[in-house]
């Protein structure tokens, strides 16, 4: 080898250092045009070319950030270096072009600020001897702004604000964003089996984060799979739903053919370790993707949605017939839990839910207007537990108020037992009834209610899978019901 290089630098009629430096800077232009060149460069102990899986991660985030998709999902097991690959994407990206805006989000504030941190100090290392290579030898001309020390917020020379470090308690107003990347939003394993807290996640998302992400941004979301309602799950489901374009680099530590991902990260002795530490299904989830809640979901295989209803020539809708199914709130802590449907060929089209805790006086003239609305041709309703004074009140406002006439009110007793109704019915209803594209969006309770419902084991309430086992009742198996 060290021949051949004799001969090449000769051949060039350049000296041994001229070389020597022509191969150094050729080596910093590669890693300025090819991010897996830069990581292995500035951090070659842990990017090496016998770890594939990241040179395919890091393949791919370029790719991502060059292409006109908006969306990046990357679930890997811990350990393997997706955070850190992640903060090395955010400091390429800057010396890429210093303009651009980054927000992060983690858990919580703390590790939301080490990973500004250490973006922040990686860009204003100083360079403390020629062979060790520094980010200001691959982009002199990205520095930090005089008196931007801030671990939350801070700005590169020439602009505003370039980082913003925030998690779902934090603060992200005022601030814009070209990339936003959200890196272990999920705490523990206790965390994700918290509905309440997996819902807040969601929100927060749709609310505020998706706010502060500009007008072509990119949003990259990083983490290991805990639950189907995760994160990254509900983005899976969201944006499949709307029909956006996204990337999905998927890893699991634990290979079909049993092998590791990579054993110089994790061995299978260590692998086989934490096997027996931890239970099985943190370790699935934590090291394989494979949600906690997966195995024992209910409505497995989904819903399929709908973009547009169905309408005949002249324009109006096409169904056969209009109808609601209401499942009363039968104690002070359960929902009610009223879905208007439209039949068309067999379907049920769902148009509209109404999922609420609220009391009577609300529920009642809600659902009125709702029928009213949607022209609904029947109405069924339970009248179990003070579900017929609901239905009547409910009639009476649609006809003194709304002066609408044309819908037909079912009172009826339902006695069959619920659990064993939500089973038999789950691939009927998988199968038969659709959604409107976006549903997680427009009626989040329902939508995490429905899709984290279990098989076994006593869920907390069950009402919006009764209200879907009521419309496989009315369609699936003839009309069922005892009218009153």
């Amino acid at each position: 080898m060290e021949e051949t290089k004799r001969e090449i630098w000769k051949e060039l009629g350049m000296t041994k250092a001229q070389f020597r430096e022509l191969q150094y800077e050729a080596r910093l232009e590669l890693a300025r045009r090819d991010f897996w060149e830069f990581c292995k460069l500035l951090a070659p102990d842990f990017y090496k070319e016998s770890r594939p899986y990241l040179k395919e991660m890091c393949k791919s985030m370029q790719s991502f950030y060059e292409s006109d998709e908006r969306v990046l999902i990357i679930n890997l097991p811990p350990r393997h270096g997706k955070s850190r690959t992640a903060g090395m994407f955010a400091e390429w990206i800057f010396g890429k072009d210093p303009s651009q805006k980054i927000i992060t989000g983690s858990y919580n504030e703390e590790l939301s600020m080490t990973f500004s941190r250490n973006v922040r100090n990686a860009i204003n290392e100083k360079k403390a001897t020629r062979e060790r290579v520094v980010y200001s030898d691959v982009f002199p001309r990205t520095k930090l702004k005089k008196g931007s020390s801030a671990a939350k917020l801070w700005a590169l020379q020439g602009q505003h604000m370039s980082y913003l470090a925030t998690s779902p308690t934090g603060t992200a107003t005022g601030f814009g964003a070209s990339l936003m990347i959200l890196d272990d939003i999920i705490k523990s394993a206790e965390d994700s089996l918290n509905e309440g807290l997996l819902e807040s996640h969601w929100t927060w998302f749709t609310n505020t984060m998706l706010s502060r992400l500009e007008a072509g941004g990119k949003l990259m979301i990083i983490a290991t799979r805990w639950n189907t309602m995760d994160l990254s799950g509900r983005a899976i489901d969201h944006y499949r739903g709307l029909g956006v374009p996204f990337t999905l680099i998927t890893k699991t530590a634990l290979q079909e053919d049993g092998s590791m991902l990579c054993d110089e990260v994790l061995s299978k002795e260590t692998y086989d370790l934490i096997l027996k530490t931890m239970g099985r299904e943190i370790v699935e989830a934590n090291y394989n993707q494979k949600p906690i809640d997966l195995v024992g979901r209910l409505y497995n295989i989904g819903f399929t949605t709908y973009t547009a209803i169905p309408k005949d020539d002249d324009g109006n809708y096409a169904f056969d017939e209009i109808c609601a199914y209401v499942d009363t709130a039968d104690q002070g802590s359960d929902y009610l839990c009223c879905i208007i449907y439209g039949i068309y060929m067999g379907l049920a089209y769902v148009l509209d839910v109404y999922f609420t805790k609220d009391g009577m006086e609300i529920t009642e003239p809600e659902t009125a207007k709702r029928l009213y609305n949607r022209k609904v041709n029947r109405a069924f309703i339970e009248s179990n537990n003070g579900g017929r004074g609901f239905g009547r009140s409910v009639e009476r406002l649609l006809r003194e108020k709304h002066h609408w006439y044309k819908t037909s009110i079912d009172l009826f007793t339902q006695s069959r037992n619920k659990k064993s109704r939500i089973l038999s019915s789950a691939t009927w209803v998988q199968q038969n009834i659709r959604m409107p594209i976006g549903w997680d969006s427009r009626w989040p309770e329902f939508y995490v209610d429905v899709m984290s419902y279990q098989k076994e084991g006593k869920m907390k309430h069950d009402d919006a899978e009764d209200a879907l086992a009521g419309i496989y009742d009315r369609m699936g198996r003839g009309n069922l019901f005892s009218f009153n």
